[in-house]
């Protein structure tokens, strides 16, 4: 079960709302290690798209006790840049939509932190973009000559989103699951969608560490 806002004595750490679009994505990330958050810990499925996933973290935010959580935006993603992999990490150093572009918080930190808790696996960082359809072929070279390094539908939504209800630490962590290289409707599909499953069971650790050291007194 998802952890809730604990007791008094807990109240006043912030806590980590992770959002994503998939049952799959879901599945994934509540199987994960959460020993070592510093908070309460909250898996939330929006649905697929902007708009559902811009609903989904609106009402989450809204609970008792959830108005002050910092946001990671997860799940997959469409690698844009070639050479990546299914199973790769995407590390958001901002995330652009129609609305304007939002800015992420800790983004070389936490690429450390999943590089120490995914080993041998590839981290990039750079513009994540949004998208409100799956892309594919000369719409995908076109996102990467704007510099973005992957795209997907719900991330950019649910940082906005989350922005404009309050300050709050925002990030976006997504896995490769479709490569230039590599596209969902090739042989090799069923292979990297388990590996990308694989990896994003492993990340929340790493995501209970970027919290955590944001909650670090800065010097």
């Amino acid at each position: 079960m998802d952890r809730p806002p604990g007791d008094r004595g807990a109240a006043a750490v912030p806590p980590l709302l992770v959002a994503c679009a998939l049952g799959i994505e879901r599945l994934a990330l509540r199987g994960g290690d959460r020993d070592g958050a510093p908070g309460p810990v909250r898996v939330v499925r929006t649905g697929m798209g902007p708009d559902r996933a811009a609903r989904g973290v609106a009402r989450a935010l809204a609970r008792p006790g959830w108005a002050g959580a910092a946001v990671v935006a997860s799940g997959f993603c469409a690698g844009l840049a070639p050479g990546m992999h299914p199973g790769d990490l995407v590390v958001a150093g901002e995330t652009r939509g129609p609305d304007g572009t939002t800015p992420c918080d800790g983004a070389d930190l936490l690429a450390k932190a999943l590089a120490r808790a995914l080993p041998g696996r590839t981290v990039h960082t750079g513009p994540l973009t949004g998208s409100d359809h799956v892309v594919r072929g000369p719409e995908r070279a076109a996102l990467r000559a704007g510099g973005a390094i992957a795209v997907d539908m719900e991330s950019a939504a649910t940082l906005r989103t989350a922005r404009a209800a309050g300050p709050r630490p925002v990030a976006a962590v997504r896995v490769v699951v479709d490569a230039p290289e590599h596209e969902l409707v090739r042989i090799g599909t069923v292979r990297g969608g388990i590996s990308a499953f694989r990896v994003l069971r492993a990340v929340l650790p790493a995501f209970s560490e970027w919290h955590r050291s944001l909650l670090l007194p800065r010097r």
